[in-house]
C-alpha cells in the first residue's frame, strides 16, 4: 500500500526551517511527493518528530525575540 500524503491543506512554509507548518515537508518534498517512492516517503514521515522539534524551537526563539 502506498504511503499517503501527510498534507492537511494548511500550506505555510517557515522561512528559516523550510518546513510546511501543516505537514512538515519542505516545498521540494511536497512537490515531488507523487514522483518519489515509498522508501523516500517513509523517511519523510519518520522524520516528523525531529522536524516538529525544529519548528517548535524556531517558534520559541521567535517568541523570545518579540519580548
Amino acid at each position: 500500500m502506498a504511503v499517503q500524503s501527510p498534507c492537511v491543506s494548511l500550506c505555510h512554509f517557515d522561512g528559516r526551517t523550510g518546513f510546511c507548518t501543516g505537514c512538515l515537508r519542505t516545498l521540494e518534498e511536497a512537490r515531488a511527493w507523487k514522483k518519489i517512492g515509498d522508501p523516500a516517503r517513509h523517511r519523510i514521515i519518520n522524520d516528523r518528530t525531529r522536524r516538529e522539534g525544529k519548528l517548535s524551537a524556531r517558534a520559541k526563539t521567535k517568541n523570545q525575540d518579540v519580548k
